[in-house]
């Protein structure tokens, strides 16, 4: 539980209404809902299901992982590797300023604005507990609910370059993690195949 439930519930909802602002749109249940507050939504349901005991500045990190993300298009930059890390670098210092300022205004120090930003970055994978738990939610959270939608926007790709996303994306996560993505999480049926593959080859 968070140290002080008010604070953290003022966090959230500060988190929540800035998502809210998304002009994109999901269906969710036959109701049209902003694409971004939907994510964070699954984030904190699936942190939940992977790991109820997470620390509140994980739990925070979750609900802000994209926020406001629609701000920096991917477009605006060049459809390289260069570009894209180019863009990962905007995104997480526009991320880390947005959040940074609904975390004071809810009442938290510095020192957790800090590493709330630190772990939007999601740096130090395997050395760092919390940045790897993040991850795997990240990507759990992906597997599950946009990997089919991937699949289906990049008909390009054959499946070779499926399997060697899937198998980038397996390395990025815990054992632990890898086995959420067999036993915790639901894939379609089609797809179920080369997930276990990815998983059980990082395994190895």
């Amino acid at each position: 539980m968070p140290a002080d439930a008010g604070r953290f519930a003022r966090a959230i909802a500060g988190f929540d209404a800035a998502n809210a602002a998304d002009p994109r749109r999901e269906t969710i249940g036959g109701v049209d809902r902003p694409k971004e507050l939907v994510y964070a939504e699954r984030m904190s349901a699936m942190l939940e299901r992977f790991a109820p005991d997470a620390p509140e500045v994980v739990r925070l990190a979750a609900r802000c992982q994209h926020i406001q993300r629609w701000q920096v298009p991917r477009a605006e930059f060049p459809m390289d590797r260069i570009g894209y890390l180019q863009w990962r670098k905007r995104l997480n210092k526009l991320h880390g300023t947005i959040a940074g300022q609904i975390l004071r205004d809810a009442g938290y120090d510095e020192a957790t604005v800090a590493r709330v930003a630190r772990l939007l970055m999601k740096e130090g994978l395997k050395s760092d507990a919390e940045a790897q738990l993040l991850e795997d939610v990240v990507d759990l959270v992906f597997l599950e609910h946009y990997l089919a939608e991937f699949v289906a926007h990049h008909g390009q790709y054959d499946a070779e370059k499926f399997a060697d996303i899937l198998a980038k994306t397996a390395k990025k996560m815990s054992a632990r993690g890898r086995e959420a993505a067999l036993t915790l999480i639901r894939v379609p049926p089609e797809l179920a195949p080369v997930v276990r593959a990815a998983m059980d080859g990082a395994n190895g």
